[in-house]
């Protein structure tokens, strides 16, 4: 048994409010956290816990927020099947980096996860992983759109979420299908599944590289409309009421469908939302400069779009902030803005980025809730609230993030941990940083250094 303790941070999660990001003050209510990593749990919490483990490793907290440690909803992690662009292990290397305990892998991996033999896969090789992997499930065979895939098989290996992400199914039939199925399946098991969506009609985002309007004129590129993501949510939230079943929507990037979401959350729908980083900080006007790495999928939207979406995570109408991590290969992202794969890696940088937003904006982006959509309530929609994401406190998993709230770097996407460097932040000035990551009472990260 190894005990470490984190040594005068202030602790911070669902049960202690976080501090005003404008604080120039200094952090109060500082205490040591003493975790093991044999059993994976807080050991103690409180003042002075030297004396008790006097053998213990000591990691500096001093002046530190510590928090659960995230959980991201979606990333595409590329094994197997596109190990060129990024491996497991590589990916959970970013991820402990930016402090996540656990990341969900999107299901569009070749061949895809819509069988109990490619979740086996993915399992085995997350074993060498510095995070938890979960597995999400293909909502369809082969992400087609058209059967549905082994749903109640998949779930009894303890697969919770379904989607057939970044493709957006169109037939609604199929998405009905889905939520009854997994409706029954939940209540026959007692364990909630959930049907994930991105939200794109094809037949009008047709061909599409950016936001349809002043600035796709102007570049003379071709846009997707904003009706296209809101159609599809609209047909969601339908289809939610209809079944009573549990929808989540993936990547939401415009105003509409903030408000579409803020309305069904007030009917009584059982609906989730989640947004990517780049779409609570950058506009369709970053794109004048053709740099095919703010070339996203949703695209940026409008200043407009930004507002309303960091308004929707600051009220809890977004529930989660999810990387959308999308590993591109070097030769693929030289392409032309029109010709390259949409995506950014954001594993190791969408914490700072938020910090970073919450510190230059006026208030918008409260840290608490920031945390809350980076950590417990990502971790209540991917059904591991039992062992992430949790209170800090003696008995709970050892699931922790050490932050620096005032720390100036400048990020560097050459130097990633991820094999791919197609970033949207590349170069930027951030503020904040994760100075430790503890993932089952073992640190993975200290000092702002990989473990392993």
């Amino acid at each position: 048994m190894t005990v470490t303790i984190l040594t005068g941070g202030r602790p911070v999660d669902q049960t202690r409010s976080a501090p005003s990001t404008d604080s120039t003050g200094p952090l109060d209510a500082a205490v040591d956290i003493a975790v093991d990593d044999t059993s994976g749990l807080v050991v103690a919490v409180g003042p002075n816990l030297a004396a008790a483990h006097p053998d213990a490793r000591r990691l500096d907290a001093t002046g530190c927020l510590v928090a659960p440690a995230l959980v991201d909803l979606g990333a595409h992690l590329g094994q197997p099947g596109f190990e060129g662009a990024e491996t497991i292990e590589t990916a959970s290397r970013a991820a402990a980096l930016g402090g996540y305990g656990a990341v969900v892998a999107l299901a569009d991996t070749d061949p895809c996860t819509d069988s109990a033999a490619v979740v086996a896969e993915l399992r085995a090789l997350a074993k060498a992983a510095l995070c938890e992997i979960l597995p999400a499930g293909a909502l369809t065979h082969g992400r087609d759109g058209a059967a549905l895939a082994p749903i109640g098989e998949l779930a009894d290996l303890g697969v919770r979420l379904f989607t057939d992400a970044p493709r957006s199914c169109q037939d609604a039939s199929v998405v009905r299908r889905a939520l009854e199925y997994a409706a029954g399946v939940a209540d026959a098991t007692g364990a909630p599944l959930v049907v994930a969506q991105r939200c794109r009609a094809a037949d009008l985002a047709g061909r599409a590289v950016m936001h349809e309007g002043a600035w796709s004129a102007r570049l003379g590129l071709p846009g997707q409309p904003a009706l296209a993501e809101e159609l599809i949510v609209t047909r969601e939230l339908a289809l939610a009421r209809l079944t009573g079943g549990r929808v989540h929507l993936q990547q939401l990037s415009t105003a509409g469908s903030v408000a579409l979401v803020r309305a069904a959350k007030v009917e009584g729908l059982r609906v989730t939302a989640d947004v990517a980083p780049a779409h609570l900080v950058l506009t369709d006007a970053d794109c004048a400069g053709y740099d095919p790495n703010l070339k996203l999928d949703p695209p940026l939207r409008t200043a407009a779009d930004v507002a309303a979406l960091r308004a929707g995570v600051a009220d809890g109408t977004i529930d989660a902030v999810a990387t959308g991590h999308r590993p591109c290969t070097r030769d693929a992202k030289e392409l032309p803005f029109d010709e390259a794969p949409a995506g950014s890696i954001g594993l190791e940088t969408t914490l700072a980025v938020l910090l970073t937003a919450a510190a230059d904006g006026a208030g918008d982006l409260p840290l608490g809730s920031l945390l809350a959509a980076l950590s417990w309530q990502p971790a209540a929609i991917a059904g591991v609230a039992d062992r992430h994401g949790g209170p800090i406190e003696p008995g709970r998993a050892a699931h922790l993030v050490v932050i620096d709230p005032a720390v100036s770097w400048r990020y560097d996407a050459a130097r990633s941990a991820s094999r791919s460097a197609n970033s949207c932040f590349d170069g930027h000035r951030l503020t904040g940083r994760v100075r430790h990551t503890v993932v089952a009472g073992e640190p993975v990260v200290i000092e702002g250094e990989a473990q392993r």
